[in-house]
């Protein structure tokens, strides 16, 4: 019986099949639970053992998006079919809702700072990048491992020297200063990954271009861009994840206006229902960009 070299057998297939099955259940899990568990009353959530079949019920959404109080004695009387549905889940836990809560404004604020602190940083990340990559710049290498090392060191050690520069800049607690602040913590690693995308770009291509007339600007924008979409979108889920998840200086920096949703989550009654909503729009963001994951055939295309 002769095998191939390049051709898995039929068991090495199931084999590999197994393993990737067994590896996404396992990572998919605790997503998994976090979901449930926003479906879930507030007795089920916390029972011990915990509680695989349950009765959903959409509690810790309704928990989530208003603010509650304990029902008043005259309200006790008051019939239930008359009330909307959401005030009739609150009201089987003897309270009644005041208003709502503060969750979707803390929602549309990681928005704005997560979506426009990653916008700069490509967009700067990908100048940057290109630079180092297309043109003769002193002390290249010893630049790139500076721009790299502000990454090694962890951001929070910085804290305190941020915190009284931007109360002198009259920066705390606004959407600038934290866009700012994401944006050149991300930088770093916006360029050192664009840069090695670009590099593997033939720069062949750009000087057809500039021999067909092409400007510089535009051999940048209609060559090397379509050819570099693969790692811009590489970089820009990783720097969303980054300003989308950051605790430590949301914190410090913010603590009403620019308060993001990460510090406000965990003070709120639906944790596990605020992070369902937090987690859809990385998600979606990964999903429409997941056709740029893959290296395009043309790197590498030209050999010298």
């Amino acid at each position: 019986m002769s095998y191939s070299v390049t051709e898995p057998s039929l068991r090495q297939k199931w084999f590999a099949g197994l393993l990737v099955i067994g590896y996404a259940a396992i990572t998919l899990l605790p997503l998994v639970w976090i979901i449930a568990t926003g479906f879930k009353s507030a007795p089920d959530s916390i029972a011990y053992p915990p509680k695989v079949v349950f009765e959903p019920t959409v509690e810790g959404y309704v928990n989530l998006f208003t603010t509650q109080t304990r029902m008043p004695a005259d309200l006790v009387a008051e019939p239930r079919e008359q009330l909307p549905w959401y005030e009739q889940v609150v009201r089987e836990r003897g309270n009644t809702i005041v208003g709502a809560s503060r969750f979707p404004e803390r929602f549309f604020n990681s928005v704005i700072i997560g979506f426009g602190s990653t916008f700069f940083a490509i967009v700067l990340g990908t100048i940057a990048a290109y630079a180092f990559s297309r043109f003769r710049v002193p002390l290249k290498d010893d630049l790139l491992f500076f721009i790299l090392s502000t990454r090694m060191m962890p951001p929070i050690a910085v804290a305190i020297p941020i915190f009284l520069m931007f109360r002198q800049l009259g920066l705390n607690d606004t959407h600038a200063g934290m866009i700012l602040l994401y944006t050149a913590v991300n930088l770093s690693l916006a360029v050192w990954l664009i840069n090695g995308f670009i590099d593997e770009i033939p720069v062949e291509y750009e000087e057809a271009a500039l021999i067909d007339g092409y400007t510089r600007f535009q051999a940048f924008y209609k060559v090397v861009l379509p050819q570099a979409a693969t790692g811009i979108a590489s970089t820009a889920i990783f720097c969303l994840i980054f300003a989308w998840n950051e605790y430590a200086f949301a914190v410090l920096l913010t603590s009403g206006t620019a308060q993001t949703a990460p510090p406000f989550i965990p003070t709120i009654i639906g944790v596990a229902a605020g992070a369902t909503l937090f987690l859809l729009p990385v998600m979606v963001f990964t999903i429409l960009l997941r056709r740029h994951l893959l290296r395009g055939i043309t790197f590498g295309a030209v050999r010298k």
